[in-house]
């Protein structure tokens, strides 16, 4: 299908630190935006901030966007999407579809290789798929996998790896049969959870991923240097079946947290790229050098349903409605971003041809008044005089930080709660969020494909992602019946009967939609983001 994309600082002497630490690291290594000296050699070299070390280079273990940005320049799955965010061929050179819609069969490149210089295979698929669906590995993306049949049976533990429905036909066949015909799979197919890992490699290390000297890639780039959480250097990678199309020589990625230092190192010319910080906001809306691309993401807050207060339903929504999403987009954010009355963001497109969001309508309302009516109503059916504590929880850094002390002022002015802000180093945070340790915290969802059940399957019963503890049998039935559904019109209603369910028992907060916005050098050119959150070098250069 067509999409229709539209859509407290640090302390000087910390922040004077992480530049000087980045900003040796970047010149030691011998290159900048505009061509620096490398081994004798101008190089074209790209400096980039990730912002913090990837969680992980393995495929299925790095699920967030710190570690998705280097693995899909690392590696590439059987499609990729091209500069127009479509999937296109890439490992596989072409593919067979059965009459059906559910079985696949996959033709690898003859020219596919690993940078150690091996052959991309069959069976480096089957091995990565089957690991990624490993119940004692406990993935979090495997749920993507649940279109193919036996996947979910495995990764639920009810049976084996030899169940699930892909297979090596030969060196460079793969065949995958589905459970239902599903017209996103080629989408789906470019998350990196389903890129391949050499089986060989992995089976002599299975710690392959750790470091530089032992991690083997497929895709436009190789890992040449990795200084854990301070610098990791990329390479051109030449065994890349594309290479020829690649021009960098070399990107350079900073791992420095603060948004300010950033904007710093980018000013002072140590990045060839920058996130706004809030502050600067105002008056770099209008630089020459802003770049503003849609994203389909969200920010939000998760309640958790188990614990007091959010047991209650009206509770919730009392909490929901006493925002000002306008005022959350434009001055909090400042970056040009649409307010969220819904959880899918704008940008997908309808079988009738116009847009999700505007179609399902407003489903969260700002409205002070009856917010306090429904927390009145909600206390008096738990017999509360007072409301329990309330904490907000987010993870470390500047950006959460003053929207969190926005939601704060929101709720303490419009519904007279007074909530505690409680900040946690983010790899902490990420990990105690699915153990349902908080009661009101920060969530972000960036869409791992291309289509609208994406956002949507992140809170049936047993998803990873869902970490509220709330639960439903119809919403989950809707969302099962959707992607089973051939008929396009009718998975639609599916998935806005859905989200309306979602938003009336409120086990989130929508607060606004992501977008891309961010200071890139003139001289750089072709970097893509797509709007599922991939950042996309392959066709990157600088002039």
């Amino acid at each position: 299908m067509k999409r229709n994309w539209k859509v407290s600082m640090f302390a000087c002497l910390a922040a004077c630190v992480l530049l000087l630490a980045a900003c040796t690291a970047n010149n030691s290594a011998g290159g900048s935006g505009n061509g620096g000296e490398g081994d004798g050699e101008d190089k074209k070299v790209l400096r980039l901030n990730n912002g913090q070390e990837p969680t992980s280079l393995d495929p299925p273990e790095g699920f967030d966007s710190a570690s998705w940005v280097m693995v899909n320049n690392l590696m590439e799955g059987l499609t990729r999407l091209d500069e127009n965010h479509q999937p296109q061929a890439a490992m596989a050179e072409n593919w067979d579809v059965s009459e059906d819609g559910k079985v696949y069969t996959f033709h690898l490149r003859d020219d596919a290789k690993w940078s150690n210089g091996d052959n991309v295979t069959a069976n480096d698929f089957v091995y990565a798929w089957k690991h990624m669906l490993d119940p004692e590995q406990a993935y979090q993306p495997a749920f993507l996998a649940y279109v193919i049949e036996g996947a979910e049976a495995y990764n639920s533990g009810e049976a084996s790896a030899d169940d699930v429905a892909i297979k090596a036909v030969d060196d460079k066949t793969f065949e995958v049969t589905l459970t239902a015909p599903t017209g996103y799979f080629l989408n789906l197919l470019t998350n990196p959870a389903f890129f391949p890992v050499n089986e060989k490699v992995a089976q002599e290390n299975p710690e392959w991923f750790a470091e530089a000297d032992s991690y083997v890639s497929n895709g436009p780039f190789k890992i040449d240097s990795w200084s854990h959480d301070k610098e990791l250097i990329m390479a051109k990678n030449p065994e890349y079946w594309d290479a020829d199309t690649v021009k960098l020589d070399q990107v350079n990625w900073a791992m420095v947290a603060d948004m300010n230092t950033e904007y710093q190192m980018y000013q002072s010319g140590d990045l060839d790229r920058s996130s706004i910080p809030a502050d600067n906001a105002k008056d770099l809306m209008n630089s020459e050098e802003l770049v503003t691309e849609v994203q389909a993401g969200d920010q939000f807050l998760r309640f958790n349903v188990q614990k007091e207060p959010f047991t209650n339903e009206k509770i919730r929504k009392a909490f929901a409605m006493a925002m000002n999403r306008d005022d959350i987009a434009e001055y909090i954010r400042g970056i040009g971003e649409q307010p969220a009355r819904g959880f899918v963001p704008y940008g997908f497109e309808t079988p009738s041809g116009g847009d999700f969001r505007e179609e399902n309508g407003d489903l969260v309302q700002d409205d002070p008044e009856e917010a306090k009516k429904l927390l009145a109503e909600g206390m008096e059916e738990e017999g509360w005089d007072e409301l329990p504590d309330v904490t907000l929880t987010y993870g470390t850094n500047t950006a959460n930080e003053r929207l969190a002390e926005g939601i704060q002022s929101m709720l303490s002015e419009n519904l007279g709660v007074d909530v505690e802000l409680q900040t946690v180093e983010s790899s902490v945070f990420s990990e105690e969020q699915t153990k349902l340790v908080y009661q009101l915290f920060r969530g972000s969802f960036l869409a791992d494909y291309g289509d609208p059940v994406n956002f949507l399957e992140s809170f049936t019963t047993e998803s990873s992602s869902n970490r509220t503890g709330w639960s439903n049998e119809q919403y989950d039935k809707l969302i099962a019946d959707s992607k089973s559904e051939s008929d396009e019109a009718k998975r639609y209603e599916m998935m806005m009967e859905a989200e309306k369910i979602l938003l009336v028992e409120m086990p989130i907060m929508p607060l606004h939609f992501y977008q891309h916005v961010y200071l890139q050098k003139p001289n750089v050119k072709n970097v893509v983001m797509h709007p599922v959150g991939y950042l996309e070098l392959k066709w990157a250069d600088i002039e």
